[in-house]
């Protein structure tokens, strides 16, 4: 690519994630521009470092809007102004209406704390010890009406130890989604994945069957 890709990202916190593609950037590993971060919290922590970076850092508090229909213009409207090629929801603690994504088809990607499409939705690594379960992991993928239902792109696994509390599996867990969130936009700003007209995920030119794995050891996914 001769220039890097225009983003828009959108936390809710204290944007980790959102620094491991600022890192990613810094090093040179990731080709692309970010825009503009926007939350919906105005004491997001994950504002402070975009900010000192000279990153254009907006609030929308959805508390301040009467409807999710209100909050969403305003913030499709804000986001729309940066002319983003991809939007990364790292950490965007907000349900997107159906109407939403669709203006941003597959162009929105998203990083969750399980192994999709097993435990969607909040709460999931005490589910995931509550379940019993051997293995966790986090998952990047395509975003769609469905809450957490979009295609998945990559996974990290990570195996869930005895004595876990949901604090433990967590740090583990958020460690591989620093790793999987910038290699999947890396992939996406050089032209590698995208999504086809039928919602599937295409890879380096062929059907994706299932999400690539990245392992905590490995290096590349499988």
């Amino acid at each position: 690519m001769n220039k890097p890709l225009p983003v828009v990202v959108l936390i809710s916190g204290r944007g980790s994630n959102l620094e491991a593609i600022l890192d990613a950037i810094a090093d040179g590993e990731l080709p692309v521009e970010i825009r503009a971060v926007i939350s919906n919290r105005p004491n997001a922590a994950g504002l402070q470092r975009p900010a000192l970076l000279g990153i254009r850092t907006i609030v929308i508090d959805h508390a301040c809007y009467a409807s999710r229909r209100a909050f969403e213009a305003v913030l499709q409207t804000t986001i729309d102004a940066f002319e983003p090629d991809l939007l990364v929801l790292a950490g965007f603690m907000r349900i997107l209406a159906p109407e939403f994504v669709s203006h941003y088809r597959g162009r929105i990607l998203n990083i969750h704390p399980s192994l999709l499409p097993e435990f969607p939705g909040l709460n999931t690594h005490q589910r995931v010890l509550d379940a019993g379960k051997r293995e966790s992991g986090a998952t990047v993928h395509f975003v769609t009406p469905e809450m957490d239902g979009g295609p998945a792109v990559l996974q990290a696994r990570v195996p869930v130890i005895v004595n876990d509390d949901a604090g433990l599996l967590a740090s583990r867990i958020l460690e591989q989604e620093h790793r999987i969130l910038p290699m999947a936009i890396r992939w996406f700003a050089e032209g590698r994945l995208r999504l086809d007209a039928t919602g599937g995920v295409i890879f380096d030119g062929a059907a994706l069957k299932r999400p690539r794995i990245l392992l905590p050891e490995a290096q590349e996914p499988t």
